[in-house]
């Protein structure tokens, strides 16, 4: 069966950087576009970019210039590289792969 795993959450100082994965399986990785959404206490689920089977990014613009999707299709892992991070990008961050999730990773944005 699918199954997507996300990790390299933690705990981080604001202006700190963190990269998280999203080791996937089941499922042919490299024909499949990945979205990385989060949700952070008391809010919706929000997207936060994400990566095309050819490699093209889209980012929301509240991450755009900070946050990274890249992919390793030998690996069967997408990445979340995460700087300057600001402590509104606390949240739970999970990866997607239509239609399945990850169980996500907690990301904590504190000093």
């Amino acid at each position: 069966q699918v199954q997507l795993v996300e990790s390299g959450g933690g705990l981080v100082q604001p202006g700190g950087s963190l990269r998280l994965s999203c080791a996937a399986s089941g499922l042919i990785f490299s024909y499949s576009a990945i979205g990385w959404y989060r949700q952070a206490p008391g809010k919706e689920r929000e997207w936060v970019g994400r990566i095309s089977s050819g490699g093209s990014t889209l980012y929301a613009a509240s991450v755009q210039g900070r946050f990274t999707i890249s992919r390793d299709n030998v690996k069967n892992t997408a990445y979340l590289q995460m700087n300057s991070l600001k402590p509104e990008d606390t949240a739970v961050y999970y990866c997607n792969i239509s239609p399945y999730w990850g169980e996500g990773t907690l990301v904590t944005v504190s000093s």
